[in-house]
């Protein structure tokens, strides 16, 4: 009996294998249905040795592509090294690799066949654009110090766009502007170059701010993953682009068509990074050490300035000097002026003569007769405003004598006095004080211009010596042999003496008188 929900295994005759079991099958069936072989194919993907010593590559042509590797002892032995792009004719003998399902020669031996399909079209492209002129050094433009904005064509989703991001925000952050493309297949040339004429053909002011430099960048790749950038109209795009633009494709070794046309080659993307904006920090200690220097410049030049203004200030003339000459024209005028008081007063004496012959009796006795009647109406006049005057003046007089008293007057007389008591009391005490002071300040002088006095010192014993031309000698040195001086004692007395050299025998000398004998006992020997 059958239960429904048993699952039904078919009846099948059809040997089972592992996985493993079957990678193995497929081995030793390749490698011994294709023992030994040659292949002829053009190498892409070269890289160089690996770090373990093989090298791993493809031999393709227009249709296929056969992974390759050649191990350590074997690339030791080859006398032709393979390269990128050659096309070469290998022999080796075919196995496949169970870990990803691959088959792949091994290869033994290598010898070159010519240059690759693919080389020759991207030399002839190549050759063709350069006729143009398209890689003239002369086209390409400068890029800008420090971009405002940066327009980076490359894939959104790779590892390049976020090395750029990266490297931009530790240098020096700007505005990025990311325009996504393909960089790898059939159509990755056409939007590598619309992306391109895309950024320049955005307004400046904008929604979309234009950017100032564009990176055009992707990660390293074999010749087939970067022939997209050898498209002819991404070359012609950048040639036509207006802003300045720096290619990042692939790694160090890598060469594209975009390379040659642009405005800048950068190694890696990473380096474009770097090549697009400088780093904040330099500049910030740039700028700080150009302030420095701009305080220095400033202080100096203000020090040489005020060195020049103190050299005029010295040649400037002293205040007689530029008063010389007005003071010499001063006194040349004073000198004149008597000269020309004269003549004027000859002048004034003759045109008063000249008036005087105008004038005549007639004239003089009518114009006295009209000055007296003048003098007459002036007389009435002042007569009437004296007494005027007068009749006021007596009224306010009857009015203050009529306020005054003698008792007011008496005591007004009689406070003035006593005021006048006391004042005169406290000056003479003032006077009696300072002249008390005085008295005091004058005998402290004169005591301290007696203590001062060389003559108390005189009096001690002590002596002044003088030369010819009566100024004091305080060294022995200055007194030369055979030179004159005199000794001043106390009370003014003087004796002139002669120097000696040292060591001569004294001179005889006369006897001393009593009194000069008795000044020697309390003086004692000058030498």
């Amino acid at each position: 009996m059958t239960l429904l929900d048993e699952p039904q295994t078919p009846a099948s005759n059809i040997t089972e294998y592992s996985v493993t079991e079957l990678s193995g099958v497929l081995k030793r069936t390749i490698e011994d249905r294709f023992g030994l072989v040659r292949v002829r194919g053009e190498i892409s993907g070269f890289r160089g040795r690996h770090s373990s010593g093989h090298c791993y590559f493809s031999l393709k042509d227009e249709r296929a592509r056969l992974e390759a590797v050649i191990w350590k002892a074997t690339y030791a032995k080859l006398a032709f090294k393979p390269e990128e792009g050659l096309e070469v004719v290998a022999t080796g003998r075919l196995t496949t690799y169970p870990g990803s399902s691959k088959y792949q020669i091994v290869i033994e031996e290598i010898a070159p066949a010519g240059a690759g399909a693919l080389m020759a079209l991207l030399n002839e492209r190549r050759m063709k654009l350069e006729a143009e002129g398209l890689f003239a050094a002369e086209r390409k433009k400068k890029l800008p110090f420090l971009p405002r904005v940066i327009g980076v064509v490359t894939s959104p989703t790779g590892a390049v766009i976020r090395d750029i991001r990266h490297r931009i925000a530790d240098r020096f952050p700007v505005h990025l502007v990311v325009w996504p493309v393909r960089v790898q297949g059939e159509t990755s040339g056409e939007e590598v170059a619309r992306a391109i004429a895309g950024f320049d053909a955005i307004e400046a002011g904008g929604p979309i701010p234009r950017p100032d430099v564009i990176i055009v960048a992707r990660g390293g790749g074999s010749l087939e993953d970067l022939w997209g950038f050898n498209d002819e109209a991404v070359v012609r795009a950048v040639a036509a682009c207006s802003i300045p633009l720096i290619s990042a494709i692939g790694h160090e070794t890598d060469w594209t068509l975009i390379d040659h046309v642009a405005d800048m080659r950068a190694p890696t993307p990473t380096g474009a990074a770097e090549i697009a904006v400088p780093v904040k920090a330099e500049i910030s200690a740039a700028l700080a050490g150009l302030h420095a220097r701009q305080d220095g410049a400033a202080f100096r030049l203000m020090e040489h300035e005020r060195r020049a203004v103190a050299g005029l200030a010295r040649a400037l003339p002293s205040p007689d000097m530029l008063l010389a000459l007005p003071r010499r024209r001063l006194d040349e005028a004073a000198s004149g002026l008597s000269r020309s008081l004269r003549l004027g007063l000859s002048d004034k004496r003759r045109l008063f003569g000249e008036a005087g012959a105008r004038l005549s009796v007639t004239s003089l006795e009518h114009s006295v007769q009209q000055k007296r009647a003048e003098l007459r109406h002036a007389d009435a006049c002042i007569l009437h405003g004296l007494q005027s005057s007068v009749g006021l003046r007596r009224q306010r007089f009857d009015r203050v004598a009529s306020l005054l008293r003698p008792q007011a007057i008496a005591a007004k007389g009689d406070e003035k006095r006593a005021r006048f008591d006391v004042f005169a009391q406290r000056f003479e005490a003032a006077l009696a004080h300072s002249m008390e002071a005085r008295r005091g300040a004058l005998t402290t002088a004169g005591r301290m211009v007696e203590s001062l006095s060389p003559m108390r010192v005189l009096s001690r014993g002590y002596a002044i010596i003088r030369d010819t031309d009566n100024n004091p000698v305080t060294r022995a040195a200055d007194l030369l042999p055979g030179m004159s001086f005199e000794v001043e004692f106390a009370a003014g007395e003087r004796r002139r003496a002669v120097a000696e050299e040292d060591g001569a025998p004294p001179r005889p000398r006369p006897a001393p008188r009593r009194r000069a004998a008795k000044a020697a006992e309390d003086q004692g020997s000058l030498f």
